[in-house]
């Protein structure tokens, strides 16, 4: 049975939850060209490829990665080079170019599976192992195969050779790099002038040689010494050389795709390259780079010890004792977070901000914002791109203004502005935890360190589009190496840490190799760039409550296990971010996560990690005669709200204070509330039924007294009062001249200005006016409650590639997956 056949077969025993996971984590975009899978049979061919491969490799750990090499290894040591294949045909290098390589059978090419466990004692190294054996079976990167056997999918034979550090075959090298006089001349070198007439009689003499162990070694053993020093650096792998030795045909700068070489003319200048390169021991493959043939590395190598993958990562080393009470401020952390979110939302929703047309939002908007918030700019930022991801605040197309008169008049575009979701009014009733839930949800998957901007002359704007592949898989690598801790020990801040953290991520994410690996020869770059990601990665997870003292909160650990279950293969849905804020346990969490029920397990346990770590808001504050009221830990929005209608926030940290003044209680006074409703309600919210200041009450009385004197008419603004006198000042007042009052009664001025600048003026010269409507009743002083739809995609619209078996209809992995087991 070939290995489509018995994929096919073996998927159609998976249940509906297996093979959603499978199918997800396997997922790649329509936009790059791939055509939707309908049948078991288009998903096991999908499966099968190099991307999807690819994509599951990177999925894994080093270990993981490392142990399937072996396999391939040990495939390669009993089957033989792959015809055709990246051993042979790239693309290695950049300036390469892939071509057609044939079909690659695994069912011809497998490996005994107690060889494999051979490699480990006995115990529980081999029952890890077993495991890990057992964890790649699942996610297809071991094929179904007989009991005992092991399948690698192609791409692990195609890269076989690369991986056990071998370079590709003598006669693909040959093939690849030299016309005919280079070979002929190879093959004299070897045998003797006249020995090939053509260039294939020379290239079988050559290539039949090389693939004798024998001849090879007999060969090496009358080579220089410096000839040997390079096979002793090359044998083992990488089997790449800097050299000089030689020149394109067709010009020393050229090295594309179809770049023939020569010998360069006099030699390199180094006796051990040039005996190598003209006896075809080395090939050149680039400008000033050669490779040594697969053959010859394979007959000089010499039996070594088996193979011993590391199946676990190496522990840290830059490590401290954490202090007693470390969770204790990683929970004021979060609590701080849900709190300074919610007032950047309040913000947004009292007045919201253009979103500017090139993208993001002006930085006034966002100093506003953050001033109004009492926030600091960039975790302002940070709040306004986590609420957009999570769905609480959106963009809104404003009315399109009329197109003027004229044949070539167009209708100007309509601008947007960022409003809070629809889902707003939910959460900013909720409690703490439900606050931070969805918040927490989108920094995990949002793909993007939204504190970090590379460019350091550039101004730093919120709202941009999040385009970083890199920074998910950055994030669940440090997450899940902090995870590794021993209990009661943090990592320090120091750069021997921060460089230890980033390689124990890259072990869980091999992604990040790539991504510090440099020309293939062995030279890393890329590391400082992304340390600094790493730092602000940091930076973001202390003020969330994620990480405390360089350790992981178990907010942190629920986190993580959030993102283990697969949470970001679905972006820009947010697992979580869509559940009712209000619920507790496995309740509200949406229809989503009804049939996964891995991420649902993963969400109720950040939900409880959360509601574990922040305390009940408090419902009490305690009043002083300083005019301060100050609330122990997270304030309950009915709270919140009270107070700060009535007082503006002074500083917040384990606790939040408010200061009541004449001018904050004015403010109240004009949204509706009465000195008797604040009074009663202050009251009521005092710590143990204690009664009010009496300089507070003193100052609400005071303020009350005099409030709603002067009427602002809102009928061509006039301004009214039964006070004559007071009239008169107001009309006298050298601060409201802007205004151009003019007294048209004893008791009545009208003033040029509309209504709102004239309530401002008043205002900002001393007087306490009201607003008052064309029917004599008095116009309270409101937040806009403008609501923009939310824009959070659901799970099942997060996943493009599937299709359901009936043409046109698109699906959800889950749909294909159910589909799938029904139809057996």
């Amino acid at each position: 049975m070939n290995a489509r056949t018995a994929l096919v077969k073996w998927l159609g025993t998976l249940d509906p939850q297996r093979l959603t996971a499978l199918l997800e984590e396997r997922d790649l975009p329509l936009a790059a060209g791939y055509r939707r899978i309908t049948t078991l049979r288009e998903l096991a061919e999908h499966l099968l490829t190099d991307e999807s491969v690819g994509q599951g490799l990177m999925a894994g750990t080093a270990g993981e990665l490392e142990l399937l090499a072996s396999i391939a290894a040990l495939a390669l040591e009993r089957h033989g080079p792959v015809a055709g294949g990246e051993s042979e045909d790239g693309p290695r290098y950049p300036w390469q170019q892939r071509k057609s390589v044939p079909p690659v059978e695994p069912a011809d090419r497998l490996v005994p599976e107690r060889d494999v466990l051979s490699w480990f004692e006995p115990g529980e190294k081999r029952q890890r192992a077993e495991r890990t054996l057992t964890r790649l079976r699942e996610r297809a990167l071991l094929l179904p195969a007989p009991k005992g056997r092991l399948a690698l999918p192609p791409l692990l034979h195609v890269r076989a050779a690369g991986f056990d550090g071998y370079g590709r075959t003598a006669d693909r090298l040959l093939t690849t790099a030299y016309n005919a006089p280079e070979v002929k001349r190879i093959a004299a070198t070897l045998f003797g002038e006249g020995v090939a007439r053509t260039r294939d009689q020379a290239q079988e003499l050559i290539t039949a040689l090389l693939a004798d162990p024998a001849r090879v070694r007999a060969l090496v053993a009358d080579a220089p010494v410096r000839a040997l020093e390079l096979l002793d650096h090359l044998v083992p792998g990488p089997p790449l050389l800097r050299t000089h030795c030689f020149v394109g045909r067709y010009g020393s700068q050229y090295a594309g795709p179809d770049a023939k070489y020569v010998f360069r003319e006099g030699g390199s200048g180094d006796e051990g390259t040039d005996w190598l390169a003209v006896r075809g021991l080395l090939a050149p493959v680039g400008l000033d780079l050669v490779e040594l043939p697969y053959e010859v590395a394979r007959a000089l190598r010499h039996g070594g010890a088996a193979p011993s993958p590391r199946l676990e990562p190496e522990p840290f080393t830059a490590t401290a004792p954490l202090p007693s009470g470390w969770e204790g401020e990683g929970g004021t952390a979060a609590a701080a977070a849900a709190w300074r979110a919610e007032l950047v939302l309040r913000a947004l929703a009292a007045q919201p901000v253009a979103i500017r047309k090139a993208g993001g939002i002006a930085v006034r908007d966002t100093r506003r914002l953050a001033k109004a918030a009492g926030a600091d700019e960039a975790d302002t930022r940070l709040w306004l791109d986590l609420s957009v991801n999570a769905g609480l605040a959106a963009p809104q197309d404003e009315e399109p203004a009329p197109a003027a008169r004229g044949r070539n008049s167009k209708a100007p575009k309509p601008s947007a502005r960022l409003l809070p979701s629809d889902r707003y009014d939910a959460w900013a009733a909720a409690p703490a935890a439900g606050k931070l839930l969805p918040l927490l949800a989108a920094w995990a998957v949002v793909p993007e360190v939204l504190s970090h901007w590379p460019d350091p002359d550039e101004t730093p704007v919120a709202l941009t589009s999040p385009s970083d592949e890199e920074a998910v898989t950055l994030r669940t690598g440090v997450l899940r190496a902090l995870a590794t801790l021993p209990d009661g020990q943090g990592l320090t801040g120091e750069a021997q840490g921060h460089a230890e953290l980033l390689a124990l991520a890259a072990w869980f994410r091999p992604a990040l190799r790539a991504h510090l690996a440099g020309d293939g020869t062995g030279t890393l770059t890329g590391a400082d760039e992304l340390l600094d990601r790493l730092a602000a990665t940091l930076e973001e997870a202390a003020l969330l409550g994620v990480v405390a003292h360089g350790a992981l909160t178990p907010v942190g650990r629920a986190l993580c296990r959030l993102l283990e279950s697969g949470a970001a293969h679905h972006y820009p849905a947010v697992p979580g971010a869509g559940a009712d804020p209000a619920a507790r346990g496995s309740e509200g969490l949406g229809e989503d996560l009804t049939h996964r029920p891995a991420l649902a397990q993963a969400v109720t346990a950040l939900r409880e990690a959360l509601y574990a770590t922040l305390p009940a808001p408090s419902g009490t504050a305690r009043f002083q005669g300083d005019l301060t009221a100050t609330v122990t830990g997270a304030p309950a929005p009915a709270l919140a709200d009270l107070l700060s209608a009535v007082g503006d926030i002074e500083s917040e940290g384990h606790a939040v204070v408010w200061r009541i003044t004449a001018s904050s209680v004015r403010r109240a006074l004009d949204a509706g509330w009465s000195a008797d409703e604040l009074l009663d309600r202050l009251t009521e919210a005092s710590e143990c039924g204690t009664p009010l200041p009496q300089p507070l009450a003193y100052t609400i009385k005071d303020t009350a007294r005099t409030h709603g004197q002067l009427k602002v008419v809102r009928s061509a603004c006039c301004i009214r009062s039964d006070d004559t006198g007071l009239i008169a000042e107001v009309a006298q007042a050298r601060g409201l001249a802007k205004l151009r009052l003019r007294r048209i009664a004893p008791t009545v001025l009208i003033s040029t200005a509309p209504p709102e600048d004239t309530l401002t003026a008043l205002r900002a010269a001393g007087y306490a006016p009201t607003q008052e409507a064309e029917t004599g009743t008095t116009v309270l002083d409101r937040a806009p409650t403008d609501r923009a739809p939310s824009l959070l995609p659901t799970l099942d619209q997060a996943h493009p590639l599937y299709g359901k078996p009936v043409r046109g209809v698109p699906a959800s992995a889950r749909a294909l997956a159910c589909a799938f087991t029904s139809a057996g």
